[in-house]
């Protein structure tokens, strides 16, 4: 397996507008593009430093990991995305490795990207995303 680049750290928020504005008051960023992600239950702003994504979650309906994670732990970091050549062939390699997955397959996730998360119990503590790199330049379209 083959791990690129970071593509995203995620933060679960209360409140996606203060958030940003937060983001922008204090650090000047501003968001490259914002989408609300039904499937996860979440609405989402990415925000690019230096190619790195600030990925800020809120979450749209209270059975939404998002909605559990932040009635069990409040507003923080939620997960490490890292970007791989093949979400599939990650999947195959963390299986053969005995890590613990969240998602046996790869599926559609925020931006039309192909994504899998890797269960926190597998990787010491911390949610992981994978993320297709073949989708990273697709990001805002």
């Amino acid at each position: 397996m083959d791990v690129t680049r970071i593509d995203q750290i995620a933060i679960a928020v209360d409140d996606l507008d203060d958030t940003l504005a937060f983001y922008e008051r204090a650090f000047g960023l501003t968001p490259e593009y914002r989408e609300r992600v039904d499937s996860d239950g979440v609405e989402e702003a990415m925000l690019n430093v230096g190619g790195v994504y600030i990925q800020l979650l809120q979450a749209t309906r209270d059975d939404s990991p998002i909605a559990r994670y932040l009635a069990k732990n409040g507003p923080g970091l939620h997960h490490l995305g890292f970007g791989v050549s093949s979400v599939g062939d990650a999947l195959e390699h963390l299986r053969e490795q005995d890590v613990r997955l969240i998602d046996q397959e790869p599926r559609p996730g925020g931006g039309g990207h192909t994504v899998a998360f890797v269960h926190p119990k597998g990787t010491g503590g911390v949610l992981v995303e994978l993320v297709e790199d073949g989708d990273h330049d697709h990001r805002g379209s």
